[in-house]
């Protein structure tokens, strides 16, 4: 069984029209679903990632559209200067952030045995590191506005727990961490942290590298709801959390699973 659009309604956020949103790797996947979605509520949308074509494709179909036409900026997130000078563009360009969905992660497989330091130390620059200096550039934009929506995207990895993604896995986990301790420095600021824990997504990455007749079978069998979990399921609760009709929530980590966990 799988749910489509056309057989819901969704939500309209009179809140999101015109704020202006921060979105890593929002190429593809999760993140190009992000994108779409924020854009279709009449956000003003920034995103970065290190995928030019398919992000160059992304904002050019949002704007025939009719959407307001995303800005991307190339970004290698592991460059933390680099990571700095873009959110300064992005926010040069939107006037301010009002809303950071850290997105971006690699969750490519791998034995412990496989793991050096340098494999540590880049997984964690990748995975981990620019969720924390991401919503580090952002906070005065956010501290002069005197409020601001920031949501870690995490996974259920950890909780499974996942085999084949130790750091992966220690990386989201770390995330829920860093998201409670952010939530209780930030909130008297008027700042909302939040995480959001994907389940098994059937992303074009997913299908192409990892989703076997059986592994699906494997995934279906250990949900509650036996269809697919798609992107755009996990944006829908980001809309959400950024949205003030969640104005009171925050330290939370919210999971999309089907019924995993």
């Amino acid at each position: 069984m799988q749910v489509s659009d056309k057989d819901a309604q969704f939500a309209r956020y009179p809140s999101l029209r015109g704020r202006a949103v921060l979105v890593t790797g929002g190429a593809t996947g999760i993140g190009a679903a992000l994108v779409e979605h924020f854009a279709r509520q009449d956000a003003r949308v920034a995103f970065f990632d290190v995928q030019d074509q398919p992000a160059q494709r992304l904002a050019a179909s949002l704007g025939a559209e009719g959407c307001p036409v995303p800005l991307f900026l190339h970004c290698d997130l592991t460059d933390l200067e680099a990571l700095k000078a873009a959110v300064q563009e992005a926010m040069t360009a939107l006037g301010t952030v009002d809303i950071l969905v850290n997105n971006a992660a690699n969750d490519q497989r791998h034995t412990i045995e496989q793991v050096t330091p340098e494999y540590w130390d880049h997984s964690m620059a990748i995975n981990l590191r620019p969720q924390f200096f991401m919503a580090q550039a952002v906070l005065p934009a956010m501290r002069a506005a005197g409020r601001g929506s920031i949501i870690n995207m995490s996974s259920i990895s950890w909780l499974i727990p996942s085999t084949g993604v130790p750091l992966y896995a220690t990386a989201k986990a770390a995330i829920v961490g860093m998201t409670r301790t952010l939530a209780h420095e930030l909130g008297p600021l008027g700042i909302r942290v939040n995480a959001v824990l994907p389940g098994a997504i059937a992303t074009e990455r997913q299908r192409q590298l990892w989703y076997t007749p059986e592994y699906k079978a494997e995934i279906l069998a250990s949900q509650a709801l036996k269809f697919d979990i798609l992107p755009e399921d996990v944006a829908r609760l980001v809309l959400f959390l950024a949205a003030d009709d969640s104005r009171a929530i925050t330290n939370q980590s919210y999971i999309v699973d089907g019924g995993w966990i």
